[in-house]
């Protein structure tokens, strides 16, 4: 396993997923029952947009370095203000994964159960979450979090199923992640990242995901490039099972937004149902 999410930090993809996660969160917090994050492929759960690795690539540039000076809609303010919490001087650096995300947006009752394989990754994650109480950190295959660590004891959880894609099985994979957690715990969100780059794989997917049992289904989809093209990222999704109610009307005037801001050539978005409750 050699992909490491340093490299990509803070880039388009980021935005979406960690800008979706924060409004999910924001609809379990609602409510004053505890919920429970699970993180299937966690990385290190923080990242220095100066260090070595995304200065390298400088994928964040055209992705959260677009938005940090523009005004955002009301709806990123959770999102935008986590952030900024880490860059207190004002001059963005440090940019939160979906752990640190979550650690920072959760609640004291709410519990996080945080997965990750590659040996190095998981040292850095376990010392950025060390001192907090509500979080669990494995240092395990994230293919088997949904059958190790479902159900939870908290009747409500949201489990994030975000793998490297390294290998050309894991769009399958993902689709079956979704269909055992679903039958360890109907209720449970979950969210499930992928790039949007084959259309093929993506058409096979997309039936495999709606083959999944899930109740219901929201496929959420940014486009930064015209999707057809070959060899690149050209945007990402989310396939969301059991989204919470109000995501679907909050996303629908986010998505204009965000490809607007986030296009490097064409871009555009997709919202809809693969399964309809």
């Amino acid at each position: 396993m050699n992909y490491r999410h340093a490299f990509h930090a803070g880039n388009h993809a980021d935005v979406l997923k960690h800008l979706i996660l924060a409004r999910i969160i924001a609809a379990l917090s609602r409510k004053e029952a505890p919920f429970a994050y699970v993180d299937s492929h966690a990385g290190i759960g923080l990242y220095d947009l100066q260090g070595d690795a995304a200065s390298r690539t400088g994928e964040w540039l055209a992705g959260i370095g677009r938005l940090w000076d523009t005004p955002m809609p009301a709806a990123m303010a959770d999102y935008r203000a986590t952030i900024a919490a880490l860059n207190p001087a004002g001059t963005l650096r440090y940019y939160p994964g979906s752990p640190e995300l979550a650690r920072r947006l959760s609640r004291p009752q709410d519990h996080l159960q945080l997965n990750e394989k590659h040996p190095e990754d998981g040292r850095l994650l376990k010392e950025n979450m060390a001192g907090d109480r509500r979080v669990a950190v494995h240092l395990g295959e994230g293919w088997h979090v949904p059958r190790a660590l479902l159900p939870t004891r908290e009747k409500r959880v949201l489990m994030l199923i975000d793998p490297p894609f390294e290998k050309a099985d894991e769009l399958q994979r993902c689709a079956q992640a979704l269909q055992e957690a679903i039958a360890r715990m109907r209720q449970a969100i979950v969210a499930i990242w992928y790039p949007i780059k084959d259309e093929r794989q993506l058409k096979r997917f997309y039936r495999d995901l709606q083959q999944s049992g899930a109740p219901k289904l929201l496929r959420v989809e940014l486009l930064v490039h015209p999707a057809d093209e070959a060899q690149r990222l050209n945007g990402s999704g989310l396939a969301i099972a059991n989204p919470p109610w109000g995501l679907e009307e909050e996303l629908r005037e986010l998505l204009p937004w965000l490809a607007e801001h986030l296009a490097q050539s064409e871009g555009g978005w997709r919202l809809d149902w693969l399964i309809e409750e």
